[in-house]
């Protein structure tokens, strides 16, 4: 018979009875334009300060692009633009080649920081004094947003170079949850950093954790400052990104349910990419669980996961590439999903790693 895991994206993101957070929210890239006293806008004031700037199509207010922005405020001193995963307009897929170009609005150099060059080089930094960092994150460890900040940020470091991250809202930053990384074994592009799966913090205070951490190579730490958000707190659920931070999480019900399905990229199942419901509903052929009417989760979850575990036949479920466990970023839940261990019993597993994790992470909370 066949069935469906299908979650619609029209669905509820909040519970009964909540109202959506974040009335009167301005971005890091909002306090910067209205910053009359020049605290963090002095940054941009010295004359002949040559910028770089990373971004995508999320990097905007309203219909105004940040690097019209910067343009306009530094005096056409923007010298190129650093791209991540799924390019400068935000329109190639999950791991598909981003080749550099040029920006047909304003005429600067487009160069990919996904594929090869993944981290800016000497070479690239030689003639720029600051590098002004605007991406959308969702709060996912797997999510490459933040590898490309670790590795701009190692880059600013080893060349002396100041970057500023403009701070964005963390749909997911509502909680902490899932196991956390064990970077010994299962370190890679999709998993850098020993954080759970999903960290609970904005990308500024992400990038506070990592330059003070010395997470860096040779622990070194690169010249950031952050601008800070207006309006947020931590505990507000409801927020809906006014742009798509990525092709396939084009909705708050999927990205809420981005950090339960993304583990499904390490099996035999589908999670939906080419259709109109990415990161909404999980396939094994034909064989479905029908989840349409379902609120999406607050919570990390491996409901999802272990259902369809038990449905798809024997030995096919997982990849033989250990994708899985780069996700996972441990080589322990295939196994005891395998062995047929409950989430409890599962949970009770990286419940210490993820209470010492909390603890580091309260050190460089912004926004309470």
């Amino acid at each position: 018979m066949m069935s469906q895991l299908l979650i619609s994206c029209h669905a509820q993101t909040t519970a009964a009875g909540e109202t959506p957070a974040y009335p009167g929210l301005q971005t890091g890239l909002e306090v910067l334009l209205a910053d009359t006293t020049y605290e963090y806008r002095g940054d941009f004031a010295i004359g002949g300060k040559r910028f770089a700037v990373v971004a995508n199509q999320s990097s905007r207010v309203g219909d105004v692009h940040l690097v019209d922005t910067l343009v306009a405020i530094t005096e056409n001193n923007v010298l190129k633009i650093f791209c991540p995963e799924h390019g400068f307009r935000g329109t190639a897929e999950a791991g598909a080649h981003v080749d550099n170009s040029v920006d047909a609005k304003t005429g600067i150099p487009i160069i990919s920081l996904y594929g090869k060059n993944k981290k800016p080089t000497a070479e690239q930094l030689k003639d720029v004094h600051c590098v002004v960092f605007d991406l959308q994150d969702v709060g996912c460890r797997f999510y490459t947003y933040i590898s490309t900040l670790h590795y701009v940020m190692e880059a600013c470091a080893e060349n002396d170079v100041q970057l500023i991250v403009l701070d964005r809202p963390n749909p997911n930053g509502h909680y902490v949850d899932g196991p956390v990384l064990d970077t010994s074994k299962y370190c890679s592009f999709v998993g850098m950093h020993p954080v759970p799966v999903v960290y609970g913090m904005t990308i500024g205070e992400y990038a506070q954790m990592i330059n003070d951490e010395h997470w860096l190579k040779g622990g070194i730490e690169c010249r950031l400052t952050v601008v800070p958000m207006q309006g947020y707190k931590h505990d507000s659920v409801g927020y809906e990104l006014p742009v798509p931070p990525s092709p396939n999480l084009c909705n708050a019900h999927a990205i809420a349910l981005y950090p339960s399905l993304c583990l499904f990229e390490g099996t035999n199942c589908g999670v939906g990419r080419g259709t109109d419901y990415p990161f909404e509903w999980v396939t094994y052929g034909t064989d479905t669980l029908n989840l349409r009417q379902e609120l999406a989760p607050s919570a990390f979850s491996l409901n999802y996961l272990m259902e369809m575990y038990r449905r798809v036949p024997k030995g096919k479920f997982f990849l033989k590439n250990n994708f899985f466990e780069k996700l996972a970023g441990n080589g322990e839940l295939r196994k005891q999903i395998e062995a047929g261990m409950t989430e409890e019993e599962i949970r009770a597993t990286w419940q210490p790693a993820l209470d010492e994790f909390k603890k580091i992470r309260e050190k460089y909370l912004i926004y309470k």
